[in-house]
């Protein structure tokens, strides 16, 4: 047990009992959207001393909660979901698909936002290139955040 998370193999991985998928996946689906927000509104000069730093830290973040998602999805399904045929399985399919496309664009994401706060202080082109940059992977990150909770939802709630 770690941080009162348990791993076992014959089970998902829990928080106090519930599985943790579902806890982290809520945290997922407003920090990661936000982090892409956050890069886009970095566009704007006069925000951007302001975005720095949240840029930055959401970047990081997204990484972190994209890792953990995407495992403990991983584990999960494993756990509770062997064997499940039809509309079930392939959503269940895109969706593991999608939350896998995310964690690797939080990657590039995070990247970006790094480079970009540090580059931050210095003017000239290469700020400029890099606020762009990262502001179009925001957008993707932001757009896969919310297909990929679309299609988690679907799983769940049969819609």
């Amino acid at each position: 047990m770690w941080c009162g998370v348990r791993i076992r193999h014959d089970v998902a991985m829990t928080l106090g009992g519930l599985p943790l998928h579902p806890l982290v996946i809520h945290a997922a689906v407003i920090l990661i959207p936000l982090a892409g927000l956050t890069s886009i509104g970095y566009l704007h000069p006069r925000w951007r001393d302001r975005l720095r730093w949240p840029l930055v830290v959401l970047g990081v973040l997204s990484v972190v909660l994209s890792l953990v998602a995407v495992a403990s999805g991983r584990d999960l399904l494993d756990a509770r979901f062997q064997g499940v045929t039809g509309p079930l399985a392939e959503t269940l399919q895109e969706h593991e698909e999608l939350g896998v496309r995310l964690r690797n664009a939080t990657f590039v994401f995070a990247a970006l936002a790094l480079a970009t706060g540090w580059w931050h202080p210095r003017r000239g082109a290469v700020q400029h290139v890099l606020a762009v940059l990262t502001a179009l992977v925001g957008g993707v990150v932001l757009v896969l955040a919310i297909l990929s909770g679309d299609s988690g939802a679907r799983a769940v709630w049969g819609a």
